[in-house]
């Protein structure tokens, strides 16, 4: 069975946040994408946030992409630090009230990446678990040094290993330096805004949700 995205604005903490939503009556989970820079263009439109959408669809999650403060149709300026975290908790928060009781996984790429990542230590640190940590080429030079999430909550990381904006080799260096069992996939051949290797992206992350 199909569900469609619907448009939506959702209160948010700079006003409102431009969304799309997809509802799935029998969801078994809820997935929060967050999508790359807007400071360089980046939106919930991005072609990289539109497969792990469909991804999280395809596995039978609900979904909801956001625009941050200042991107589409969302109130706001840019804040490019915790002012996007903040919006992403407000979407979260908005998302779990429609779905009471299922287990949460966030999917962040690029700069998306460092928010999906900081609001899973934020809630961490509030006793508030998530279920999965999905990072897509993440903007770990954003995060500060020792971060650290729930033990339950799994974290997966793709890294294209020919990209062309996040250096991999810091990615790779994060990686080691995390507590606890994680996954790291290193996706060959492939840039940042995985051109030619969506079906690849997919096809790695559909399988773990």
């Amino acid at each position: 069975m199909s569900f469609q995205e619907v448009a939506l604005l959702l209160d948010g903490p700079s006003g409102s946040l431009e969304a799309r939503y997809q509802n799935n009556p029998q969801a078994t989970g809820l997935a929060l994408l967050c999508h790359p820079n807007p400071a360089q263009g980046g939106s919930m439109l991005n072609k990289v946030v539109s497969t792990l959408q469909r991804a999280a669809r395809d596995a039978n999650y609900s979904t909801l992409r956001f625009n941050y403060r200042g991107v589409g149709a969302s109130a706001g300026a840019h804040c490019l630090n915790e002012g996007e975290v903040d919006d992403a908790e407000a979407a979260l928060a908005w998302l779990c009230a429609q779905h009471p009781g299922l287990p949460v996984t966030l999917l962040g790429f690029s700069f998306g990446g460092y928010v999906a990542a900081s609001l899973t230590a934020r809630l961490a640190a509030q006793g508030q678990s998530v279920q999965h940590l999905v990072l897509v080429a993440p903007a770990v030079s954003r995060l500060p040094v020792g971060l650290e999430f729930l033990p339950h909550t799994r974290l997966t990381l793709i890294q294209p290993e020919c990209d062309e904006v996040i250096e991999a080799e810091q990615v790779y260096a994060w990686s080691a330096d995390l507590k606890g069992d994680h996954e790291l996939l290193k996706v060959a051949e492939c840039g940042h805004f995985f051109h030619g290797k969506l079906v690849e992206l997919k096809e790695l992350v559909l399988p773990r949700l």
